[in-house]
Protein backbone atom coordinates (compact mmCIF):
# COMPACT_ATOMS: atom_id res chain seq x y z
CA UNK A 1 0.00 0.00 0.00
CA UNK A 2 1.23 3.48 -0.86
CA UNK A 3 2.24 5.28 2.35
CA UNK A 4 0.58 8.46 1.07
CA UNK A 5 -2.78 6.71 1.23
CA UNK A 6 -2.66 7.27 5.00
CA UNK A 7 -2.30 11.03 4.59
CA UNK A 8 -4.85 13.72 3.81
CA UNK A 9 -4.33 16.85 1.75
CA UNK A 10 -3.89 20.04 3.75
CA UNK A 11 -7.09 21.82 2.76
CA UNK A 12 -7.87 24.20 5.61
CA UNK A 13 -4.64 26.21 5.66
CA UNK A 14 -5.16 29.87 4.78
CA UNK A 15 -2.20 31.94 3.56
CA UNK A 16 -2.43 35.69 4.09
CA UNK A 17 -0.47 38.48 2.41
CA UNK A 18 2.57 39.56 4.41
CA UNK A 19 1.02 42.86 5.49
CA UNK A 20 -2.13 41.09 6.65
CA UNK A 21 -0.05 38.50 8.51
CA UNK A 22 1.69 41.27 10.43
CA UNK A 23 -1.60 43.01 11.15
CA UNK A 24 -3.11 39.77 12.44
CA UNK A 25 -0.05 39.07 14.60
CA UNK A 26 -0.26 42.55 16.11
CA UNK A 27 -4.01 42.23 16.66
CA UNK A 28 -3.51 38.93 18.44
CA UNK A 29 -0.85 40.42 20.67
CA UNK A 30 -3.24 43.23 21.58
CA UNK A 31 -5.92 40.62 22.28
CA UNK A 32 -3.78 38.30 24.39
CA UNK A 33 -2.09 41.01 26.44
CA UNK A 34 -5.52 41.79 27.88
CA UNK A 35 -5.53 38.35 29.48
CA UNK A 36 -4.97 38.62 33.20
CA UNK A 37 -4.91 36.16 36.05
CA UNK A 38 -7.51 37.31 38.56
CA UNK A 39 -8.77 36.21 41.95
CA UNK A 40 -11.94 38.32 42.18
CA UNK A 41 -14.61 36.20 40.49
CA UNK A 42 -18.31 36.88 40.10
CA UNK A 43 -20.80 34.10 40.75
CA UNK A 44 -22.61 34.89 37.49
CA UNK A 45 -23.36 31.64 35.65
CA UNK A 46 -21.61 30.69 32.42
CA UNK A 47 -23.39 28.43 29.96
CA UNK A 48 -21.98 24.90 29.82
CA UNK A 49 -21.83 25.05 26.02
CA UNK A 50 -19.24 27.82 26.20
CA UNK A 51 -17.02 25.66 28.41
CA UNK A 52 -17.54 22.69 26.08
CA UNK A 53 -16.35 24.68 23.06
CA UNK A 54 -13.28 25.90 24.94
CA UNK A 55 -12.37 22.34 25.96
CA UNK A 56 -12.85 21.21 22.36
CA UNK A 57 -10.38 23.92 21.32
CA UNK A 58 -7.89 22.75 23.96
CA UNK A 59 -8.16 19.21 22.61
CA UNK A 60 -6.84 20.34 19.21
CA UNK A 61 -3.39 20.90 20.77
CA UNK A 62 -0.43 18.93 19.40
CA UNK A 63 0.65 15.95 21.47
CA UNK A 64 3.28 13.21 21.43
CA UNK A 65 2.31 10.66 18.74
CA UNK A 66 -1.12 12.37 18.74
CA UNK A 67 -2.04 10.32 21.81
CA UNK A 68 -3.82 13.29 23.42
CA UNK A 69 -2.87 12.35 27.00
CA UNK A 70 -5.35 14.57 28.80
CA UNK A 71 -8.73 14.56 30.45
CA UNK A 72 -10.73 17.62 31.48
CA UNK A 73 -13.24 17.54 34.33
CA UNK A 74 -15.49 20.64 34.22
CA UNK A 75 -17.08 21.30 37.60
CA UNK A 76 -20.06 23.54 38.32
CA UNK A 77 -21.65 21.52 41.15
CA UNK A 78 -21.53 23.76 44.28
CA UNK A 79 -20.95 20.80 46.63
CA UNK A 80 -17.96 19.58 44.60
CA UNK A 81 -16.49 23.07 44.40
CA UNK A 82 -16.91 23.40 48.16
CA UNK A 83 -15.07 20.13 48.70
CA UNK A 84 -12.24 21.24 46.42
CA UNK A 85 -11.93 24.52 48.31
CA UNK A 86 -11.80 22.73 51.66
CA UNK A 87 -9.10 20.32 50.49
CA UNK A 88 -7.09 23.01 48.70
CA UNK A 89 -7.14 25.47 51.60
CA UNK A 90 -5.91 22.79 53.99
CA UNK A 91 -2.88 22.31 51.74
CA UNK A 92 -2.42 26.04 51.27
CA UNK A 93 -2.35 26.67 55.01
CA UNK A 94 0.60 24.32 55.43
CA UNK A 95 2.22 25.95 52.40
CA UNK A 96 2.00 29.47 53.79
CA UNK A 97 2.86 28.36 57.32
CA UNK A 98 6.32 27.23 56.27
CA UNK A 99 6.27 24.33 53.83
CA UNK A 100 7.01 26.67 50.92
CA UNK A 101 10.17 28.18 52.37
CA UNK A 102 10.98 31.87 52.76
CA UNK A 103 12.31 32.42 49.23
CA UNK A 104 9.13 31.19 47.59
CA UNK A 105 6.90 33.12 49.99
CA UNK A 106 8.91 36.29 49.36
CA UNK A 107 8.40 35.82 45.61
CA UNK A 108 4.63 35.60 46.15
CA UNK A 109 4.31 38.69 48.34
CA UNK A 110 3.83 41.16 45.44
CA UNK A 111 0.83 39.08 44.32
CA UNK A 112 -0.89 39.31 47.69
CA UNK A 113 -1.84 35.64 47.82
CA UNK A 114 -2.66 33.68 50.96
CA UNK A 115 -4.31 30.42 52.02
CA UNK A 116 -7.86 31.67 51.48
CA UNK A 117 -9.31 30.59 48.12
CA UNK A 118 -12.97 31.73 48.07
CA UNK A 119 -12.99 31.79 44.25
CA UNK A 120 -12.88 27.99 44.24
CA UNK A 121 -16.50 28.12 45.40
CA UNK A 122 -17.66 31.41 43.92
CA UNK A 123 -16.51 31.09 40.29
CA UNK A 124 -19.06 29.27 38.13
CA UNK A 125 -16.57 26.75 36.72
CA UNK A 126 -13.50 24.86 37.82
CA UNK A 127 -11.75 22.76 35.19
CA UNK A 128 -9.48 20.05 36.56
CA UNK A 129 -6.92 18.91 34.00
CA UNK A 130 -5.47 15.41 34.26
CA UNK A 131 -2.41 14.01 32.51
CA UNK A 132 -2.54 10.38 31.43
CA UNK A 133 0.50 8.09 31.33
CA UNK A 134 -1.21 5.51 29.11
CA UNK A 135 -4.05 5.36 26.65
CA UNK A 136 -2.93 6.02 23.11
CA UNK A 137 -5.23 7.22 20.37
CA UNK A 138 -7.76 4.50 21.23
CA UNK A 139 -7.75 5.45 24.93
CA UNK A 140 -7.43 1.78 25.86
CA UNK A 141 -4.94 2.30 28.73
CA UNK A 142 -2.60 -0.16 27.01
CA UNK A 143 -0.35 2.10 24.95
CA UNK A 144 2.27 4.34 26.51
CA UNK A 145 1.74 8.07 26.03
CA UNK A 146 4.75 10.19 25.10
CA UNK A 147 5.80 13.72 26.05
CA UNK A 148 2.88 13.78 28.45
CA UNK A 149 3.91 16.82 30.50
CA UNK A 150 4.72 18.86 27.40
CA UNK A 151 1.53 17.83 25.61
CA UNK A 152 -0.78 18.61 28.52
CA UNK A 153 1.00 21.91 29.09
CA UNK A 154 0.32 22.97 25.51
CA UNK A 155 -3.35 21.90 25.78
CA UNK A 156 -3.66 23.90 28.99
CA UNK A 157 -2.36 26.97 27.18
CA UNK A 158 -4.88 26.40 24.40
CA UNK A 159 -7.64 26.18 27.01
CA UNK A 160 -6.65 29.43 28.71
CA UNK A 161 -6.51 31.17 25.31
CA UNK A 162 -9.93 29.78 24.34
CA UNK A 163 -11.53 30.91 27.60
CA UNK A 164 -10.00 34.37 27.19
CA UNK A 165 -11.19 34.60 23.58
CA UNK A 166 -14.70 33.65 24.71
CA UNK A 167 -14.71 36.61 27.10
CA UNK A 168 -14.01 34.86 30.39
CA UNK A 169 -11.27 35.39 32.95
CA UNK A 170 -9.15 32.65 34.48
CA UNK A 171 -6.85 31.65 37.27
CA UNK A 172 -4.36 28.79 37.22
CA UNK A 173 -4.34 26.99 40.56
CA UNK A 174 -1.89 24.25 41.50
CA UNK A 175 -2.27 23.08 45.11
CA UNK A 176 0.48 20.67 46.09
CA UNK A 177 -0.05 17.79 46.31
CA UNK A 178 -3.14 17.68 44.07
CA UNK A 179 -3.91 14.01 44.60
CA UNK A 180 -7.22 14.86 46.31
CA UNK A 181 -8.56 15.95 42.91
CA UNK A 182 -8.54 12.35 41.71
CA UNK A 183 -11.05 11.30 44.32
CA UNK A 184 -13.16 14.45 44.14
CA UNK A 185 -13.37 14.21 40.34
CA UNK A 186 -13.94 10.46 40.21
CA UNK A 187 -10.64 9.73 38.47
CA UNK A 188 -9.20 7.38 41.12
CA UNK A 189 -10.38 4.03 39.71
CA UNK A 190 -8.11 3.51 36.72
CA UNK A 191 -4.87 2.09 38.06
CA UNK A 192 -3.18 5.40 38.84
CA UNK A 193 -3.23 6.43 35.19
CA UNK A 194 -4.56 9.94 35.72
CA UNK A 195 -2.34 12.53 37.36
CA UNK A 196 -3.81 15.92 38.38
CA UNK A 197 -2.00 18.57 36.36
CA UNK A 198 -3.74 21.87 37.01
CA UNK A 199 -6.97 23.46 38.14
CA UNK A 200 -8.35 26.29 36.00
CA UNK A 201 -10.83 28.69 37.58
CA UNK A 202 -13.08 30.33 34.96
CA UNK A 203 -15.88 32.85 34.95
CA UNK A 204 -16.62 36.57 34.91
CA UNK A 205 -14.63 39.11 36.92
CA UNK A 206 -16.30 40.52 40.02
CA UNK A 207 -17.29 44.15 39.74
CA UNK A 208 -14.28 46.13 40.92
CA UNK A 209 -11.89 43.22 40.33
CA UNK A 210 -8.21 44.11 40.56
CA UNK A 211 -4.92 42.69 39.39
CA UNK A 212 -1.53 43.13 41.10
CA UNK A 213 0.65 45.75 39.44
CA UNK A 214 3.48 43.24 39.74
CA UNK A 215 1.63 40.90 37.35
CA UNK A 216 1.62 43.52 34.58
CA UNK A 217 5.42 43.64 34.42
CA UNK A 218 6.48 41.55 31.42
CA UNK A 219 10.04 41.03 30.29
CA UNK A 220 10.93 42.88 27.06
CA UNK A 221 11.43 41.00 23.83
CA UNK A 222 15.22 41.38 23.85
CA UNK A 223 15.36 39.54 27.19
CA UNK A 224 13.18 36.60 26.18
CA UNK A 225 14.10 36.03 22.53
CA UNK A 226 17.18 35.74 20.36
CA UNK A 227 17.05 35.98 16.58
CA UNK A 228 19.95 34.30 14.79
Amino acid sequence: MNELENFLSLKDYIEYPQDEMLARAKAHFFHIRRRHTIRDFSDRPVDKDIIKECIKAAATAPSGANHQPWHFVAISDPSVKSQIREEAEALERSFYEGRAGEEWLDALKPLGTDAHKPYLEKAPWLIAIFAQKRGGIENDNEQTNYYVHESVGIATGFLIEALHSAGLVTLTHTPKPMSFLKKVCGRDNDNDNDRPYMLIVAGYPEEGATIPEHATKKKPLDEIATFI
